[in-house]
């Protein structure tokens, strides 16, 4: 409703952004430069963050500059299950037919991923997100899906998408051997209060917005609120453009912003 209201093009805080718009925030372009370097070394990596931090759609985005003709991406969200359940996931998204057995199903894959890196040159990137999710047996069970030649050369390249907990996880002696193999780690922050006020300008111009719709006291608000976290402040500041529509004003106020908050999880 309040499209109209402000005249823009499109609703500026809504999820179908494209990768090559979005917001890269000093914390998002570290990590950017961390992958590509994973990328570069084929290793297992590991990005962490609180919920809503933006840690997929930051790698959405440098996944989506990758040469297709030099990388191939693999992306699995189910991470809750067993080690069949994993196997099952990444042989479907590799193309596979399903086996029967464990052992089958991890010979196919280790087969494919060979067959990719020799015959087709190309670099398979494993993708595995909510990896917090994992329990302790699966997460093993990748660490030695990467062991190619007695554990001396690099084919599959495996990242770690989780929340914050991972890391900890990752830091018990039952994990050890997987933690050694971790070449990248990062941990992906909220936007700091500096950066909030370009990132809705930001947002709003790609909706035809020009002009500042919120006032300082506002952006204040929305940071407190949030603590920087895109999915948050893209809520919040969603439901206070609301809030100001209905009240017909020309600038969103802290007052507005006050009133969206408890439509905020």
């Amino acid at each position: 409703m309040y499209r109209k209201h402000f005249a823009l093009t499109r609703h500026p805080f809504a999820k179908d952004l494209a990768a090559e718009d979005l917001f890269m925030s000093a914390s998002a372009k570290e990590w950017e430069v961390r992958l590509r370097y994973l990328l570069d070394l084929c290793g297992i990596g590991l990005v962490t963050g609180e919920p809503g931090g933006g840690k997929t759609t930051v790698t959405r985005k440098v996944v989506s500059t990758l040469h297709t003709g030099l990388f191939r991406v693999f992306y699995v969200a189910l991470s809750t299950g067993n080690v069949m359940d994993l196997y099952k996931m990444i042989a479907w998204e590799l193309g596979l037919a399903t086996q029967r057995s464990r052992a089958a199903l991890y010979s196919c894959i280790r087969t494919e991923v060979t067959r990719l890196c020799q015959e087709s040159k190309v670099r398979p990137l494993l993708i595995i997100d909510e990896a917090h999710r994992l329990r302790s047996d699966v997460l093993e069970e990748l660490r030695l899906l990467t062991n190619y030649q007695m554990d001396s050369e690099n084919r599959l390249c495996l990242l770690f998408i989780g929340q914050a907990e991972l890391r900890r996880r990752l830091s018990m002696a039952v994990h050890e051997a997987l933690s050694q193999r971790i070449i990248v780690r990062h941990h992906l922050a909220g936007l700091t209060r500096d950066e909030l006020p370009p990132y809705l300008a930001h947002l709003l111009r790609l909706a035809g917005c020009e002009i500042p719709l919120f006032e300082p006291a506002a952006m204040e608000a929305i940071y407190q609120a949030t603590n920087g976290l895109l999915r948050k402040v893209n809520s919040l500041a969603h439901h206070a453009l609301i809030a100001a529509a209905i009240a017909r004003a020309k600038i969103v106020t802290a007052e507005h912003v006050q009133a969206a908050a408890p439509e905020v999880v």
